[in-house]
Formats: structure tokens, C-alpha cells, sequence
């Protein structure tokens, strides 16, 4: 598969599979013309790479737990682990602050409304 059609099955931009490729995250071969060739797991492996982003982890982080996906063994295993678990602390740390500022703001909009509600 050329990279323009992993960016169209994938919904992710040719750059962005760039940088994947230039952090170590996702590999090509190139054709005798220079174009990048990727195999049909592709589109799964951007996948997974874009959950990752999405729950917040950095390209190094996310290059250290592939191994583990990629060729599960007792090393890999647990050294994504410890990294896994550490990521883990680090997200749940996160949703608790989110959940105070959720309610930080709901106590400022219960404030705001019984002030609208006097005037």
C-alpha cells in the first residue's frame, strides 16, 4: 500500500505518517522508485499509534510500548509494563484534576444562575 492510500483507509494526514515513520513508530520499504510501501497491517498499527496520542502519550512513550505489541516477551513485556503503568498514573492523575475543575465550574455556574436570577 502507498502512504496516500493508508492516509485515506486511516483518516490520518501523509504527514502525520511521516513523523510516525521519522519517530520510529511505523516502517516502510520503499519501491524502486523511492515510494513508501507499507504492509497490510498499516492501517491497524496507525490506528493503535493514534489511540496512544489520543489518551495522551508522547511518541517516545508510545515507541517504547511497541515492542511489547509488536513481539511480546519477557523483556518487552516488562518494560511496556512499567511504562504502561506509569502512563496509567499519569492519565488517571489527569482525569482526577479534570474532575475538579468540572466541578469548580459547576459551583461557579450554580453561583452565576442565583445571581442572574436576583437581577
Amino acid at each position: 500500500m502507498r502512504i496516500g492510500e493508508v492516509s485515506a483507509k486511516s483518516g490520518v494526514s501523509v504527514r502525520s505518517l511521516r513523523y510516525y515513520e521519522e519517530q520510529g513508530l511505523l516502517a516502510s520499504t520503499r519501491s524502486a522508485s523511492g515510494q513508501r510501501q507499507y504492509g497490510d497491517d498499516a492501517i491497524e498499527r496507525v490506528a493503535f499509534i493514534q489511540r496512544m496520542f489520543t489518551a495522551g502519550l508522547s511518541s517516545r512513550t508510545i515507541k517504547d510500548v511497541l515492542p511489547c505489541a509488536d513481539a511480546p516477551s519477557e523483556r518487552t513485556s516488562d518494560a511496556a509494563a512499567e511504562r504502561m503503568a506509569g502512563e496509567r498514573d499519569r492519565l488517571s492523575n489527569h482525569i482526577e484534576e479534570l474532575l475538579r475543575t468540572r466541578d469548580s465550574l459547576d459551583e461557579l455556574i450554580t453561583i452565576n444562575r442565583a445571581h442572574r436570577a436576583t437581577l
